[in-house]
């Protein structure tokens, strides 16, 4: 047994591991705590592919970013998970349809290397070995697929901003400031004179 094909198997018995675990955890900052350990296996399986670019956008951005926000909402918020799981049994038919449509989608790309064991060589971009795979990537988006690259950008964007549009509420009894009225004020509507008597101030 080769170091790789050891290093292989570790990150993978612990990646499988920690994914059973997320959702079997009771407590939910252990199953983003058991998240991140997944995400981080994950990584060490991309780098044992060669594919470093994706082991440290997963490190980065999901790891660095997203499983950390979660682990911060999870401790931070008092949510009441018990009273979230009521009427889970409800929407138990759809989960399952669901499920098993994604279990013949992955059947399908699994048994696609046996039904047609040349499809990994109809690639439509050729791979270039002089070069490492992120300079190969960088110029793959942004010149082949530069406006899809652009419009996904876009549709992260718009789908954010509805999010934020989505959730916001304005509560009545907070002052908000309004920098147009103070911009277009006038002098006169900013002080005000007032003549007071000798012995009669405060």
């Amino acid at each position: 047994m080769t170091l790789a094909l050891f290093f292989f198997y570790v990150f993978s018995v612990i990646a499988v591991a920690s994914a059973l675990m997320v959702i079997a955890s009771r407590n939910p900052v252990h199953s983003v705590l058991f998240l991140i350990l997944c995400f981080v296996n994950a990584a060490g399986l991309f780098m044992l592919a060669g594919a470093e670019f994706l082991a440290l956008i997963l490190i980065v951005v999901y790891v660095g970013a997203v499983a950390v926000l979660f682990l911060f909402v999870t401790m931070m918020l008092d949510v009441d998970f018990a009273s979230l799981r009521q009427g889970m049994l409800q929407y138990a038919p759809v989960g399952v349809v669901v499920g098993l449509i994604l279990l013949v989608e992955l059947l399908l790309v699994g048994g696609s290397f046996v039904i047609s064991p040349n499809v990994t060589s109809t690639s439509v971009v050729p791979i270039d070995q002089t070069i490492d795979n992120t300079r190969a990537l960088g110029q793959v988006i942004y010149t082949r697929y530069v406006f899809l690259f652009q419009g996904a950008g876009a549709v992260l964007l718009v789908a954010m901003i509805g999010a934020i549009v989505l959730t916001l509420q304005h509560k009545t009894n907070v002052k908000r400031q309004n920098v147009m009225r103070q911009i277009s004020r006038k002098r006169s509507e900013g002080t005000e004179l007032v003549k007071v008597k000798s012995g009669q101030g405060v």
